[in-house]
């Protein structure tokens, strides 16, 4: 029989995927929850879809706040209901500081602390980047924070909160491969749209427009490709069906085996930039948001860049078009550059230099995560 009962809240892909190593290496406990696919695959019963949760920006959230507010209460109800010993809430920081939050003003959820009830968060907010008060606030919601990195931690513990460096839990399951296809002659371009569904309506048209470029420039070797995830498989494959230009679709867990013969990728700022750096792909990120939240964005953020390998090294990697600046003539731009090969051996150079920032400790982050849950 388990002997701890853990309510688990992942809002997004790559806190699924974090959420799933973190179920199998905690063989000892019962996990009820949020989460989506790998999740699901692990043993999870969610209590309503993942899919819910995957908004991001100021007008976004905001056009999504009715859904978001009936979760949060759903979510707070399902805490009180199943009595757990403990709250592991991944990314999102958001959703998990308003359900517990609102759970800790209800009677029953301060007799469940009361108890000994717990609430944990795994991935630091990026206060260094924007709005740095916001480690006080997450310093008072939680119990126990787990960080990526060792410069994130001061950040939180001058508040009294008890935050640990695992490292990125990415880098448990990336193995650097050669970054051409071994056994093609067609150079793969990936196309990576992002998880949420906001975000691939905005990139979506702006890939197709890129693809028919690149084919009308005259580029016929090379083969395109489009990683879906469950949340946005129908709705790409539905708009795909209807291009000219047809890129080939593959699943979410065939990513890493897609990355690693990718030629160049275009992808969604997010975790995938991360990815790809750590596999060494030269790359190009974009983003299309709206207007108020680009302008919102430059007013809050304090650092240059947005893909991480970027932050960690100081300096331009990986090219950032965000915005206005994420159009079909700017991407081709960059496009080209890395067409010759120089620009590519440099590039490849500078990704190689962050490999020992990735990782923190010879344990994986996801086995150090559930030895603290389960302690």
């Amino acid at each position: 029989m388990p002997n701890k009962k853990i309510f688990i809240i992942a809002g997004e892909v790559s806190g699924d995927c974090l959420g799933a190593r973190i179920m199998c290496a905690t063989p000892n406990a019962a996990f009820v929850g949020i989460g989506g696919e790998n999740m699901i695959a692990a043993g999870l019963h969610p209590i309503f879809p993942m899919a819910d949760l995957a908004v991001m920006g100021v007008i976004e959230v905001l056009a999504h706040a009715k859904t978001l507010t009936k979760r949060i209460k759903q979510t707070i109800n399902a805490i009180i209901y199943e009595k757990p010993d403990l709250v592991l809430t991944i990314d999102s920081p958001g959703f998990a500081k308003s359900v517990v939050s609102g759970l800790k003003k209800t009677q029953d959820g301060q007799e469940l602390i009361n108890k000994g009830l717990k609430f944990h968060h795994v991935v630091a907010p990026q206060v260094w980047a924007w709005r740095p008060k916001r480690a006080k606030k997450i310093a008072t919601t939680f119990d126990k924070l787990y960080a990526f990195f060792d410069f994130e931690i001061p950040y939180f513990t001058k508040y009294g909160l008890d935050t640990i460096a695992v490292g990125h839990p990415i880098a448990e399951n990336i193995i650097v491969k050669h970054h051409t296809d071994k056994t093609s002659d067609a150079k793969i371009i990936t196309f990576i749209p992002g998880s949420r569904m906001t975000e691939v309506k905005k990139l979506l048209p702006l890939f197709h427009d890129v693809m028919n470029m690149i084919h009308n420039c005259g580029y016929t070797n090379f083969k395109f490709v489009i990683p879906t995830v469950e949340t946005t498989d129908k709705y790409i494959r539905k708009q795909v069906s209807t291009w000219n230009i047809k890129p080939e679709i593959t699943a979410s867990e065939h990513r890493y085996d897609l990355y690693s013969n990718t030629y160049i990728a275009i992808a969604a700022s997010g975790t995938v930039s991360a990815e790809l750096a750590m596999m060494h792909i030269p790359a190009i990120i974009v983003y299309k948001m709206n207007p108020l939240t680009v302008l919102i964005a430059r007013l809050l953020i304090r650092v240059r860049w947005v893909s991480l390998v970027n932050i960690l090294l100081g300096h331009t990697v990986y090219p950032e078009l965000l915005g206005s600046d994420a159009t079909t003539n700017n991407i081709m731009n960059e496009f080209s550059r890395l067409l010759i090969p120089a620009n590519r051996e440099k590039m490849i150079a500078e990704l190689k230099t962050a490999d020992n920032m990735w990782r923190q400790h010879n344990t994986d982050a996801s086995q150090i995560i559930a030895q603290n849950i389960l302690n």
